[in-house]
């Protein structure tokens, strides 16, 4: 049987972007919902979710990768607002949005959505919204409303700029400890 790894397509965040994530996840954590919180090593953009892969698939994922952000240019990009799928009232996900940039960010995510498509990788049925995943609310019975509610308190929270040169994928792999990630490939934007 071939390796298989869950594979995941996504852009790397600074420091300072994961500081103030981290300080907004300080701010959300007093609700008394049960969420697992993501630790700063873990925080990127994720621009595409491939799920298990054969380890064999892997070159020719990084190479239409490549491919398709090389004649983007580098782009600054806002991490901006507290945000929850499916809403505040609901909230399953909890993220930080985008502000500036978005538009650049989901035409990233279009780009490697269509070079996949020819590997088999469906595009999404519904529209890409940027987002970078801080929590994900466990089966809580207690506090969803009183999370909502800061959620909605830090919907324009700032949490700084990134500039985006590369897109890399990631395998992940579930541990005991959380998941570890590890780069399979680097591809630049190198357009003007």
């Amino acid at each position: 049987m071939a390796d298989i790894v869950r594979t995941f397509i996504a852009v790397e965040i600074p420091g300072e972007v994961k500081n103030r994530a981290s300080q907004l996840i300080g701010a959300l954590r007093v609700a008394p919902a049960n969420v697992k919180w993501v630790s700063p090593e873990h925080m990127h953009w994720t621009l595409k979710f491939l799920g298990d892969v054969d380890i064999r698939e892997i070159p020719r994922i990084c190479e239409a990768v490549s491919q398709a952000v090389e004649p983007l240019a580098p782009f600054d990009v806002e991490a901006r607002g507290a945000g929850a799928f499916p809403d505040g009232q609901r909230p399953r996900t909890v993220w930080v949005g985008v502000g500036d940039g978005a538009e650049s960010m989901i035409e990233l995510h279009d780009a490697i959505e269509q070079a996949l498509a020819p590997l088999g990788y469906r595009p999404e049925n519904r529209r890409f919204r940027p987002h970078l995943t801080i929590g994900r609310v466990r089966n809580s019975p207690t506090g969803i409303e009183e999370l909502g509610e800061l959620i909605e308190q830090n919907a324009d929270f700032a949490s700084g700029l990134s500039t985006i040169y590369e897109v890399v994928v990631f395998s992940s792999e579930l541990g005991r400890e959380g998941p570890t990630h590890e780069v399979l490939g680097h591809a630049e934007l190198r357009g003007h």
